[in-house]
């Protein structure tokens, strides 16, 4: 197995249908029915589904109109992020029972770097489960774990016991498992990209392998080195425990086509002062500003402004926001409307060392 950093012990965490499964947690009367988080208004979008939805199709990001046509039995219910947040961070505190190098992705996974952790325990696969039980135990919800020596192995693998299990990849086992592996289950590799491997002949990680970096770098552009990498088990980026927030966001879909810029003005006030409050509640600003609509067909236009200062003030905000309304003109009547700030004051220009380390060719035996 070639791997520069020899010992990694890594452990992908994956909370289960964690929004749908708090609400079932904080509702008796819900569990062990389909549920959606979200999605009940008109036009509204599903924030999760619950395994008993997903059985019938339901997933996040999906209409509810089309959600209910495939489950007519289908419970919607409102989020509460506040409530999300509460467990999220309760489930962190777990994490740093057993190790401080914890890099959460979002609420509701985290990668774990264990290769030194506080309960000199030499095995991930037992830390792992050593940690879900503890999140069943004090929160109440069950999670699901992948383990191997990177972070894109360990991801991976957590997604193939779920719910409520894991699966460990030693790293003997690393190339075979990758060769077999089917290329939509490749993290990084999404839906667009797959169809284009499918009609390259490429389907499992051995097509993939069998494929040079100049191909892969001709056909797929800067991913191909990323490709060429992953399928030969080799991704060395670090757990970091201090992930920096690149931007920040809110948006809007309305139930009804916003055709008059003065509706539209109105709920820009609204997400002006949404973005604002986050800003200041997450003590940060920042100096690009994104317009996002998307139109009546659902074609999708983002316009910017950077400006010379940081910025987090309301007034501000909104009133560079209608600039870029005004910028151009709008070709359609809009579903949804949406700010984001970027380059925030959190991104320092830090100079990582170039990782020299020259590969090595070894077959670890450790306990994993």
């Amino acid at each position: 197995m070639c791997t520069t950093l020899k010992n990694r012990k890594i452990i992908h965490v994956d909370m289960d249908a964690f929004y749908a499964s708090v609400e079932q947690l904080d509702h008796p009367e819900l569990r062990g029915k389909p549920i959606a988080v979200g999605g009940g208004e008109p036009r509204g979008v599903i924030s999760a589904a619950s395994y008993e939805a997903r059985k019938f199709g339901v997933k996040s990001a999906m209409p509810g109109a089309l959600a209910i046509k495939l489950c007519p039995e289908l419970i919607f219910v409102r989020s509460n992020f506040e409530r999300y947040k509460d467990i999220s961070e309760q489930v962190k505190t777990i994490f740093y029972e057993f190790t401080d190098l914890v890099e959460p992705l979002s609420l509701d996974e985290a990668y774990l770097d264990v290769t030194e952790n506080k309960k000199g325990n030499p095995s991930a696969t037992h830390i792992a489960q050593d940690i879900r039980a503890r999140i069943l135990e004090k929160v109440g919800l069950t999670a699901s774990a992948g383990i191997s020596i990177n972070k894109f192995l360990a991801k991976v693998a957590s997604e193939y016991n779920k719910p409520n299990g894991q699966k460990t990849l030693n790293p003997e086992e690393v190339l075979g498992f990758l060769e077999t592996l089917d290329i939509r289950k490749f993290h990084g590799i999404g839906r667009v990209t797959t169809e284009k491997m499918y009609q390259k002949g490429i389907f499992t990680g051995k097509d993939l392998k069998s494929k040079s970096l100049a191909y892969l770098e001709s056909n797929f552009g800067k991913s191909g080195h990323y490709y060429y990498h992953i399928v030969r088990g080799m991704q060395y980026s670090p757990v970091k425990p201090n992930r920096i927030r690149k931007s920040l966001a809110a948006e809007r879909t309305f139930s009804k086509n916003l055709s008059s810029e003065i509706f539209m003005l109105e709920k820009l006030d609204h997400i002006a002062e949404e973005v604002s409050n986050r800003l200041k509640k997450s003590k940060v600003a920042g100096k690009t500003v994104t317009l996002k609509i998307k139109y009546s067909d659902f074609t999708l236009q983002t316009r910017s402004k950077t400006l010379p200062y940081y910025l987090s003030d309301k007034a501000l905000i909104l009133d560079t926001a209608k600039d870029l309304l005004y910028q151009d003109l709008l070709k359609n009547s809009v579903r949804l409307l949406g700010i984001s700030i970027s380059k925030l004051n959190t991104e320092v220009n830090t100079t990582h060392k170039n990782n020299t380390q020259k590969s090595v060719s070894m077959q670890l035996r450790l306990e994993f």
